[in-house]
């Protein structure tokens, strides 16, 4: 490594809370799958940048649509209403057959309000008893670091420490439609799984 990556990766381990164990690369700049180092080495970022954002980088249609908005509207808080927020959700909804959507910034926020509307829809709707509703999980998820959603997670690196943790989960073996089954009981509010485990090892149930 050079000293300019050395220098940042010391500046980062001193000041960046260590949540990730990053690769000893530091991104200067990137296009498409490629990524430019401090030092102007270039890598194949086969990740795509990965996650809620995998569009690759600087991919151009993104692009000019953050900037038409943000040379128009940079943000809007929920306390206004936007032009561009209701016709979203509304073509959000028809694509997806739904009612009405609520959009996130992340996979862990949108966990944590299905688990939310979820519960109530289970109180208020199903008529389970208040804060005994149950939701089943699969073994080895993964959906995000959040206190709540943790406390339903195997890894223990994810969970040593955090607790004390959320009630209100049921683990079954992920792909076993009878255990699955045999979990769900009148306080079941929801069954919450991915459909192909990712961080588990790219896990795809049985056929």
């Amino acid at each position: 490594m050079s000293t300019h990556t050395e220098e940042t990766i010391a500046l980062d381990r001193r000041h960046v809370a260590h949540n990730y164990a990053p690769l000893p690369v530091v991104a200067a700049s990137a296009l498409g799958a490629w990524i430019t180092d401090v030092d102007g080495r270039r890598y194949l970022d086969c990740l795509a940048a990965y996650s809620a954002v995998n569009f690759g980088h600087r991919n151009p249609e993104v692009t000019a649509a953050a900037h038409a908005q943000l040379d128009t509207l940079t943000l809007v808080s929920r306390a206004f209403h936007s032009d561009r927020l209701a016709p979203f959700c509304a073509a959000l909804a028809q694509l997806c057959g739904k009612d009405m959507v609520l959009p996130m910034n992340s996979g862990a926020e949108a966990v944590e309000s299905a688990i939310k509307v979820a519960r109530k829809w289970g109180a208020d709707v199903k008529g389970v008893p208040a804060g005994q509703g149950t939701i089943i999980v699969a073994r080895n998820n993964f959906h995000g670091r959040t206190t709540t959603i943790i406390s339903f997670s195997d890894d223990d690196t994810a969970r040593r420490g955090f607790g004390p943790y959320t009630p209100g989960f049921r683990r079954v073996e992920f792909g076993d439609a009878d255990a699955l089954a045999g979990a769900i009981d009148d306080h079941t509010v929801a069954v919450l799984l991915e459909p192909i485990q990712g961080e588990a090892g790219i896990v795809v149930p049985p056929g």
